[in-house]
């Protein structure tokens, strides 16, 4: 169930999501929404990619040419 609150913006910022919302033909709640799923996604990526990236360097993989040789 979708749960509400209130945010404040400033209006240019407004204005761009409602020409986005006519432009895409969905609500402006929707284009929020969206961009706010976009945001937590890639705070967890860069997240799990710094831990993956500390123990990958703790195996001595520090390199894209490292992952490359450990795949290949």
């Amino acid at each position: 169930m979708a749960q509400s609150f209130t945010i404040n913006l400033p209006a240019d910022v407004k204005q761009e999501i409602d020409e986005l919302s006519q432009l895409d033909g969905v609500s402006p709640d929707e284009i929020v929404g969206r961009a706010v799923k976009q945001h937590i996604f890639r705070r967890k990526f860069h997240s799990l990619r710094e831990k993956m990236a500390a123990t990958a360097q703790d195996q001595g993989t520090s390199t894209d040419q490292d992952v490359f040789d450990r795949v290949s």
